[in-house]
């Protein structure tokens, strides 16, 4: 197989292909290690080396697609993982699969490497000291977001069609928009948050996957949906497959579409992140659907305490390992977030709790008058390295606390997070090019387990403003 040809096929492309027999799975794997060679060196997205082979999958509607899983999990059985942190040296083998590493087997998915993440999953940029920066393959002097970015870079750069990724603040939707990807955070409930990990962070972590077609979302989606046995959180299924969405015939009718702009925090927004989400609800009003400016109340100090919950649930593993890591082999935010998770009482989580509650109820009642709210992902076009730099306390530039950095980290990536809180489902679809032709992510939410409208609509703004045919400069096709 011609690495070109691999690279310009998404996942349901590449299954089609071997599941009619035009060409092997071991041909399909190879042209994946070729092309993770040919682009890895530039983007630096893999964690450790290539496993020597594919790890044990079953036969099902991926059979033989390569896939990447990210740093941070979900945990396979048998393979050390890092949590992006030089402090786990040679890495914590997982004693058995989580559940969504379970489902991604018995779809068939050919798992061939681990994806780099921010120590912790603390982070909007992927630049953890254990392995440095993870390059944006349209332009490598800038970031590719977090804290999926290892995942990101290689599915952008043509190394695999889909990878693994999670989202507990904007962890997959920033770094798709950072790389032109379609990143998808389904509702509160419809993957298997898994057992060990705080109630999937207190509800607010969803474990899915990037991808550069909205179909292979749609049909992945399909392959692994579902809350997991006795998961705290559940939602209906859905109607019918997600990979029926947006064909003829399903398109959505007149929806009530919200289109905001402006940071909820009071942060100021690159002009070009704004006109792209603005053009994206022009387009929607050609389209036929009623369209007006509008936005849910959002508490941003209520945002900026639930999300001290997931800080805790981050670092929860590491305060209940047996053997904690030594503190002076972890960055410095990692070392405060531990420290001040350590402290934190019963009753400052319930005020968090309490917190998380009222900016749910607010976004609640917003989708009780539309049906769709239309954001930019990110405020920022994507950042050079060092932009967010997590390490000053290391040279004396202050000490920072849990909450300074998230306010940080949500001044750049502004958008994200009160969906996590809430649960809705969202996704980041790459509508935008930069001047200087860097992606732009624009971000879609609907109301709680709706994901089969943001298929729908995703479809139709995908055939009125394509993306597919985009090639970053760093490309295994190339």
């Amino acid at each position: 197989m011609e690495l070109n040809e691999y690279a310009c096929l998404d996942a349901v492309g590449l299954s089609g292909l071997i599941r009619d027999r035009e060409i092997s799975a071991a041909e399909v794997e190879q042209a994946a290690r070729a092309a993770l060679g040919a682009v890895n060196d530039q983007v630096n997205g893999l964690a450790r080396a290539p496993f020597p082979r594919a790890l044990s999958h079953g036969v099902g509607p991926f059979t033989g697609v390569p896939f990447l899983i990210k740093d941070s999990g979900p945990m396979a059985r048998g393979v050390p993982f890092f949590c992006g942190s030089r402090a786990l040296g040679d890495g914590i083998p997982a004693a058995e699969d989580h559940e969504l590493m379970a489902r991604f087997r018995a779809a068939g998915l050919a798992t061939v490497g681990l994806t780099t993440s921010p120590e912790l999953g603390l982070h909007f940029a992927t630049e953890p000291v254990r392995t440095g920066p993870t390059r944006n393959p349209w332009d490598v002097t800038r970031g590719v977001g977090g804290s999926s970015g290892g995942s990101a870079a290689l599915v952008a750069a043509g190394a695999v069609p889909m990878a693994h990724g999670n989202d507990g603040a904007g962890s997959l939707r920033i770094p798709a928009s950072c790389c032109g990807l379609v990143g998808f955070k389904p509702s509160r409930g419809r993957t298997p948050h898994g057992a060990g990990t705080g109630f999937g962070a207190f509800g607010m972590l969803s474990e899915f996957a990037l991808t550069r077609t909205l179909r292979d979302a749609a049909h992945l989606l399909d392959a692994v949906g579902g809350p997991g046995l006795g998961d705290a959180f559940s939602v209906p299924p859905p109607a019918r497959p997600y990979a029926e969405e947006g064909r003829r015939g399903g398109e959505p009718s007149c929806l009530r579409v919200a289109v905001a702009t402006g940071a909820w925090s009071g942060v100021a927004v690159n002009a070009e992140v704004a006109a792209a989400t603005t053009r994206v609800g022009e387009v929607l009003e050609r389209l036929g659907h009623p369209v007006e400016a509008a936005s849910p109340a959002v508490d941003w100090d209520g945002v900026v305490q639930a999300a001290t919950l997931e800080a805790t649930a981050l670092a929860a593993p590491f305060l209940l390992a047996p053997r904690r890591p030594p503190a002076h082999r972890m960055e410095a935010v990692s070392r405060v977030v531990l420290a001040e998770a350590a402290g934190r009482g019963a009753v400052e989580l319930v005020a968090a709790l309490n917190a998380a509650d009222q900016v749910t109820r607010a976004i609640a009642r917003f989708f009780t008058t539309h049906d769709l709210l239309v954001t930019p992902t990110l405020g920022q076009l994507p950042a050079p390295h060092g932009a967010l730099d997590h390490n000053a306390e290391e040279r004396g530039e202050g000490r920072s606390t849990t909450e300074s950095w998230l306010r940080a980290l949500f001044d750049y990536g502004p958008f994200t997070v009160p969906f996590n809180i809430t649960g809705n489902p969202a996704v980041s679809l790459p509508l935008g090019m930069s001047a200087d032709g860097l992606p732009i992510g624009v971000q879609l939410v609907a109301a709680h387990g709706r994901e089969d409208l943001l298929f729908r609509v995703g479809a139709q703004l995908a055939d009125a403003m394509p993306w597919w045919h985009r090639r970053p400069a760093v490309f295994a096709g190339s």
